[in-house]
């Protein structure tokens, strides 16, 4: 795989180079409220336009139905790139029309441009080759150079993922180039103990990592909406807490596999529980209380791992040389029900050794809950492609980059 560095020796000036970057950053009534994703493209975008580059950045940003939707326009992460360069970034209201070729066309060397959401053309995410492929061909007509550093959408088969690089001299920038050196520190040289820490809603989401790590971690720490899945299969009742029940055989055999293999497979021994979801808008006051993992009330919900779990998982993360945590241990989102994951957090930060925080609802965890990123040993900005990347995939971003 080509670097970015090896372009920049190469020389880039007057080139029109195009950045896929992930600006899929959340929104609230319009506004950026997790800016991470725009952060970490920007050693990319400006090392090319220092170097004299005419930079064309794309991404996409939530989920459009192949066609333009205003509440997913890319202009509010354009106008936040702007103010992060500390220069004007253009801004092109189409993705390979009139004005994505006049905002290219206007560029001078060390000048940015963001086109618009990429998912607004149908042939971006397509199943059928051929209209992925003419979509690419029209986005490669914007370019002489690609360089891709979208990690959160490299395990997708997308045009300007997987299609484009074919028909450009392509590079992986900075920011793939980092995640790729840590996932391989998760899976092919492992310091031990080897900790990971699961959570999130869905247990179905991480069968397959589980799957995995059953043969490679030293400790799988369970939390979040996930756990009560497995608190089933061992017997408990769960009240009306999440619970994937056509999933409580899978888990049983994983939970025998762990023993088998050595794996030590912890669970919470205590949860907050309540009869009513909280309110995340108003942050009403929730007063929760706090039972036995084996005594959840028939009519309470389980929504973060208790006290006493906590201090069992800081102690299980105490010694890791290696720890990898995706996905909260409860709904942090609330005040009442931030301790769990505040608590997974901090242990990271107190470990000796290599800590990883899997993108996602993680990252936004440590940024929400006011935790110093630096303070990690690295926050993943692909929540699903650092999963899919531990589950032995093999990712169509990263793959076309490497031809």
């Amino acid at each position: 795989m080509k670097t970015i560095e090896e372009l920049l020796a190469e020389g880039v000036d007057g080139k029109r180079v195009f950045v896929r970057a992930d600006l899929n950053v959340p929104l609230a009534d319009g506004l950026i409220t997790d800016d991470g994703r725009i952060r970490a493209v920007l050693p990319t975008v400006k090392a090319l336009a220092e170097a004299g580059a005419k930079v064309v950045v794309a991404s996409h940003l939530g989920r459009p139905k192949g066609a333009p939707d205003p509440q997913f326009s890319l202009l509010p992460a354009a106008e936040r790139l702007a103010e992060l360069l500390g220069k004007p970034v253009a801004f092109a209201q189409d993705t390979v029309g009139p004005a994505a070729h006049e905002a290219v066309d206007g560029l001078e060397p060390g000048q940015v441009a963001v086109i618009e959401n990429l998912r607004f053309n149908a042939g971006e995410t397509s199943k059928d080759d051929t209209e992925r492929g003419e979509f690419a061909d029209r986005l490669a007509a914007l370019a002489d150079v690609y360089v891709g550093d979208g990690f959160g959408a490299v395990h997708r088969k997308h045009a300007s993922v997987y299609d484009l690089p074919a028909r450009l001299p392509h590079y992986a920038g900075y920011l793939i180039a980092t995640e790729v050196g840590v996932l391989k520190k998760l899976t092919d040289d492992v310091k031990r103990p080897y900790v990971v820490a699961l959570g999130g809603a869905k247990v179905s989401d991480k069968l397959a990592v589980i799957d995995q790590l059953l043969g490679k971690a030293d400790r799988l720490l369970i939390g979040g909406g996930m756990a009560y899945t497995f608190l089933k299969a061992k017997g408990y009742e769960v009240g009306i807490s999440l619970l994937q029940e056509d999933q409580v055989p899978v888990v049983t055999e994983y939970m025998k596999r762990a023993e088998q293999n050595g794996v030590e497979l912890v669970l919470p021994v205590d949860v907050l529980v309540s009869t009513e979801f909280p309110d995340l808008k108003g942050k009403a006051p929730a007063n929760p209380s706090t039972v036995a993992a084996d005594a959840i009330p028939a009519d309470q919900e389980g929504l973060d791992i208790g006290p006493e779990t906590r201090k069992l998982y800081a102690s299980k993360l105490a010694d890791a040389q290696t720890v990898f945590w995706n996905g909260p241990m409860g709904v942090f989102e609330h005040p009442d029900y931030a301790e769990g994951t505040k608590a997974v957090a901090q242990a990271l930060i107190d470990s000796p050794g290599f800590t990883v925080v899997g993108g996602g609802d993680s990252a936004a965890a440590v940024r929400t809950l006011g935790f110093d990123e630096n303070a990690f040993g690295h926050i993943s900005t692909g929540g699903g492609a650092s999963l899919e990347y531990l589950e032995g995939k093999t990712l169509p971003g990263l793959a076309a980059l490497e031809d």
